[in-house]
């Protein structure tokens, strides 16, 4: 129990056990079906059915956020630590997030504690930074598209914008110019300023861990070409008496 967090039971546990693939594989399947609607500017019967699938996408969230909140107990705890599964329900943008995930599961093999936290944290970081490019250009792009006086109306050209826009370079060649888009671009450079301090800041403790701790292997013997090198002498009896 002493694993569990608060307001989460043993069959709240389980719930989220069998959820697990069904949530990775709807995420997933969001995030590419969303790609496709907008990046092939649908219409008709396709539209639909990539409209449907989306849907569907959010049903599952919602009902797994519902079914782990009725198993809660007490329920306000369990709301309380878990805003972030609430936030993958109401904004779809978060939902791609819970795919980087399974990309932290490679950090078990690490030594230290403190390293599989920077490994998560740096997996997270980058992982963040690529999917909220990705969104955001989708975003803007349905936003821009059709837009009078609009200079981002292909993908490329949102991808490249948003790359500029979340590394601070901002050329300035492709600019929003609706109101959605714009908005759009201010959640993208606040983002990306959060995720690259946490990026740096991921990088940078483990270049102090690495030299307050000294090189991990320095304690093997490696022999030098050329140079003699002396065997640990062993103590004996007579120089111990001495």
């Amino acid at each position: 129990m002493s694993d569990l967090r608060p307001g989460e039971t043993p069959a709240t546990q389980r719930w989220s056990e069998v959820m697990y693939w069904p949530l990775t594989i709807a995420a997933l399947l969001f995030l590419v079906t969303y790609t496709i609607h907008v990046t092939a500017q649908l219409t008709g019967i396709a539209a639909v059915v990539t409209l449907t699938i989306i849907s569907i996408t959010y049903v599952i969230f919602l009902v797994d956020y519902l079914a782990r909140l009725v198993l809660s107990k007490p329920r306000g705890a369990w709301f309380r630590s878990h805003l972030a599964a609430l936030g993958m329900v109401l904004v779809p943008a978060l939902r791609p997030v819970r795919l980087l995930d399974t990309f932290t599961r490679i950090a078990s093999f690490r030594r230290s504690a403190g390293a599989t936290l920077r490994a998560r944290l740096l997996i997270y970081g980058i992982g963040s930074a690529l999917l909220l490019i990705w969104y955001i250009s989708l975003l803007v792009l349905q936003f821009e598209r059709h837009a009078p006086g609009a200079t981002i109306d292909s993908f490329g050209d949102s991808v490249w914008w948003a790359f500029c826009t979340i590394t601070t370079v901002g050329y300035g060649d492709y600019v929003p110019v609706t109101v959605p888009g714009r908005v759009a671009a201010v959640v993208l450079m606040a983002g990306g300023v959060v995720l690259v301090g946490l990026i740096v800041a991921t990088i940078s403790s483990s270049v102090v861990e690495r030299v307050s701790h000294g090189n991990p292997r320095s304690d093997l013997h490696i022999p030098v070409p050329g140079r003699h090198h002396a065997e640990p002498k062993e103590s004996t009896p007579s120089s111990a008496s001495e």
